[in-house]
């Protein structure tokens, strides 16, 4: 089986070509979880397919399933990264359309590293929820992302650089399983360290742990703090440990978001063909 890695940001990745693999669908949720996981396959945080598309004008399809093997709706890093391998392999242009379950996605190659992709349009918008957490009042906005919509808790931690990383985890699994969020939700948390810069700590449902880098939750969070009117909405840096994205935010004249960026790097990590002999398909 053919693969490339790439991560955006230090989300990692596995690419597959699906239209040569042709993996079995009633596979799937086995194969993911084999080849992601960590030391005893390629490892990753998520795995994506790339089909032929269905919609008309788009280059590519991405299908993109979690480390434990579950569907998910969209993945902004990796849709960075899948505008960089539908260009590489001669499916796009500098300007690239990508079929997402929650909607095309459009990119635009920056460099031969750098992709900006225009995020799934905001379908829920709540910047003032509070949920109850252990009895305690707990702020966390409610944003999802296209439709149907990619779930985000977006969520403010003082001193986020010095946290205690097992209390952050606790609370990241506590508002992940909230009943307040039906679908489950992914949970960012930020702390504004300066004009225009975010640092950011996301916990990932379907990975079920912190990850390097969430381009979805930046976005998400980009457009909550913007809306609160916490940062400028233009050139916001969010950085993660696995490095630097930038958003812009475009409203129009009633402060209504229009169109949300994110930007960033892309890394080819590698290139060839998965061996596993755990894998049965």
């Amino acid at each position: 089986m053919k693969f490339w890695k790439m991560n955006g940001a230090g989300n990692d990745f596995i690419i597959i070509d699906n239209r040569s693999a042709g993996l079995p669908e009633e596979k799937l949720p086995e194969i993911i979880r084999t080849v992601c996981e960590r030391h005893l396959s390629v490892g990753a945080d998520g795995l994506m397919l790339v089909e032929a598309p269905d919609s008309p004008g788009a280059d590519v399809k991405m299908r993109y399933f979690n480390s434990d093997g579950s569907a998910g709706e969209m993945c902004g890093n990796g849709a960075r990264c899948i505008c960089r391998w539908a260009y590489e392999n001669g499916l796009a242009g500098e300007t690239q359309r990508i079929e997402t379950t929650a909607g095309i996605v459009t990119g635009e190659r920056l460099d031969e590293r750098n992709y900006r992709i225009r995020l799934n349009d905001p379908s829920v918008l709540d910047i003032d929820r509070v949920v109850d957490v252990d009895g305690q009042p707990c702020q966390a906005a409610y944003v999802e992302l296209g439709v149907p919509g990619l779930p985000h808790a977006v969520v403010p931690v003082a001193g986020l650089a010095r946290a205690d990383r097992a209390t952050l985890r606790e609370l990241g699994e506590t508002l992940r399983y909230h009943p307040s969020f039906p679908k489950g939700v992914n949970v960012n948390f930020y702390e504004i360290t300066g004009p225009d810069e975010v640092l950011l700590v996301t916990y990932e449902r379907g990975v079920e742990d912190f990850t390097y880098a969430c381009g979805t939750g930046t976005g998400s969070t980009a457009a909550v703090l913007t809306l609160k009117s916490l940062i400028s909405g233009r050139g916001t840096r969010f950085t993660m440990r696995g490095g630097v994205l930038t958003t812009d935010v475009l409203r129009d004249e009633k402060g209504r978001i229009t169109d949300l960026y994110l930007t960033g790097p892309t890394n080819i990590v590698a290139k060839g063909e998965i061996t596993d002999e755990d894998l049965s398909y």
